[in-house]
């Protein structure tokens, strides 16, 4: 299914979140982008629908203030896959216990959520990404978020 239930093509949100990112990249310099297009795959390789490859291409927008949470109210989206994007957006002061329990609570949140720290947490990329002391402090960060969330541990 290449449409979300809402009318906007999955390609028409790609190329929003795409515009949206425009110019940000990554700690190692690349395009931040390439990480949105990891989780938008790693979802549909996961087995996910339309909707969740919809939020998976718009998961950080919101908290990163690509786009507002207006804009996203406003967004020819479902509900659902406006829901799952508001779930896997961090709030400020949000204990790691609160955040996991919102996107458990939230059906279709835990496969982007499960995307998305997949590629965070993807050895290649911390190894591009930041110095042995930070590698160590965000896989630690990456395997508690997992166990919050149920998620078996990736195998080295």
């Amino acid at each position: 299914m290449t449409e979300t239930s809402e009318g906007l093509t999955l390609a028409e949100v790609e190329a929003l979140a795409r515009a949206a990112h425009e110019g940000q990249t990554d700690k190692a310099g690349r395009p931040y982008a390439e990480h949105l297009r990891a989780v938008a795959e790693g979802v549909r390789a996961r087995g996910g629908d339309a909707e969740q490859i919809a939020a998976a291409w718009l998961h950080d927008a919101v908290e990163d203030d690509a786009l507002s949470e207006r804009w996203l109210e406003r967004a020819a989206l479902s509900r659902r896959t406006k829901d799952i994007v508001l779930a896997v957006t961090k709030r400020a002061g949000e204990t790691p216990e609160e955040y996991a329990a919102r996107i458990l609570a939230t059906p279709g949140a835990l496969l982007v959520k499960e995307a998305d720290l997949a590629h965070n947490a993807d050895p290649a990329r911390l190894a591009r990404l930041a110095d042995g002391a930070t590698r160590t402090r965000l896989t630690e960060k990456y395997a508690r978020m997992r166990a919050l969330l149920g998620l078996e541990q990736p195998q080295p």
